[in-house]
């Protein structure tokens, strides 16, 4: 399988990842030889990204600069995200400061907005998903140079702003050979797909599975991923169109849910088995079907609600098949500064590869996030969707 190079630019020689490795003692040994997660930063000096809005009460200091960001003042609908000036400072220990050359849009981003996720405070700055290039390092940091093109996804929170400040030790180098902004698209995606599939339930050549929202752009790499893997793929996707992406993507078997029951398709593709696991990230819509599409011992995987949380399920319904259910989060998956690389130089690896094609297919400018979360909501979209800072051609 592919591999690709992520290094410290201070480091040599080069480590390569195989992007399909599988032995994760080894992976660990390797990156402590070849020292890839750079030196540890000092310290982390929040759980959020350091933006804040102008207030009267506040005199700006002389190391401070003004930028454009979105801003949420109230919980809604995409109307409530506002284009404004907010004062960003200089990094302090562990800290960089990064100037975002795109910005990756995700459902998680709108569960915040909404306030099924809580923010820590309000008002906030949305995003978890970006890549730009190192302007400042905080005093004392080793491992990070102004002009560095780095990745992050995940906390801290505020990726929707022209430039950020970033726990040093929470991003990641991006390889010359993927673009900035398919990084962007792809990081939080990515990592979610490589952890759903190598880790969450380790797929394998022999399984079958089954993809809820097959287009999206988790969905879409889900669906790539898994075929590489050697499993028999299903897909589910809301429109005809949809379906004909599903397919590109590697789906064996692509169900039009409108259309027709996934449950009862499902059932007659595996003649009455049912499949090893289910990626669920529709939620309250689809999450009684999954459990039923499951065959013995199988896995539930529900890693989102578009459709809105499922209604509580009691043990005893697990118990008719000995079924797994979980609801797995990112965060907790690359807690650790070497499994945020691992997972990084996967998907890394597997777009130099070709196992993964990322679609970029939607462009909006900064200003313009709340149209990109309502053309998101309303399925308007497929594949990746990213905001690139006004003033950078789209």
């Amino acid at each position: 399988m592919g591999i690709v190079r992520i290094q410290s630019r201070r480091l040599q020689p080069h480590l390569l990842l195989n992007s399909f490795l599988t032995n994760q003692h080894s992976i660990h040994r390797l990156q402590q030889r070849h020292q890839l997660n750079f030196n540890k930063p000092k310290s982390t000096r929040s759980n959020f990204a350091t933006i804040r809005a102008i207030s009267t009460s506040l005199s700006s200091s002389s190391s401070s600069a003004m930028i454009k960001a979105i801003r949420v003042h109230e919980l809604g609908g995409p109307e409530v995200m506002k284009w404004e000036d907010v004062e960003i400072g200089e990094p302090k220990d562990g800290e960089i400061r990064v100037k975002n050359k795109a910005i990756g849009v995700n459902f998680i981003d709108v569960y915040f907005r909404k306030g099924a996720y809580k923010a820590a405070s309000i008002p906030f700055t949305p995003g978890m998903e970006a890549v730009g290039v190192v302007t400042a390092v905080g005093p004392g940091l080793t491992g990070r140079q102004v002009g560095d093109i780095v990745a992050y996804a995940g906390f801290p929170m505020g990726a929707y702003a022209e430039e950020q400040i970033l726990p040093a030790e929470k991003v990641v180098p991006v390889p010359s050979s993927v673009d900035p902004i398919v990084a962007a698209s792809v990081m939080l995606k990515g990592m979610t797909a490589q952890f759903l599939l190598r880790r969450c339930f380790k797929v394998e050549s022999g399984h079958t599975v089954l993809v809820h929202a097959a287009a999206g752009g988790v969905g879409s790499l889900l669906c790539q991923w898994a075929n590489a893997l050697g499993a028999t793929v299903i897909g589910t996707v809301s429109t005809s169109e949809k379906a004909a992406q599903a397919k590109e993507d590697g789906c064996h078997h692509v169900i039009v849910s409108k259309q027709e029951s996934f449950v009862e398709r499902v059932a007659e593709i595996t003649s009455g088995e049912g499949v090893e696991v289910v990626y669920d990230s529709v939620g309250k819509d689809t999450f009684q079907g999954s459990l039923e599409c499951l065959k013995i011992r199988g896995h539930l995987v529900c890693f989102g609600q578009s459709s809105g949380a499922p209604d509580p399920v009691p043990l005893s319904a697990l118990a008719v098949k000995s079924l797994f259910l979980t609801r797995p989060s990112l965060m907790q998956y690359t807690a650790k500064r070497d499994e945020l690389l691992e997972a990084a130089g996967e998907v890394f690896g597997n777009i130099a590869n070709g196992v993964l094609r990322v679609r970029v297919n939607h462009k909006y400018p900064l200003s313009q996030a709340g149209q990109a979360h309502s053309d998101l909501e309303t399925r308007k979209t497929t594949g990746s969707i990213v905001l690139i800072p006004d003033g950078i051609e789209l």
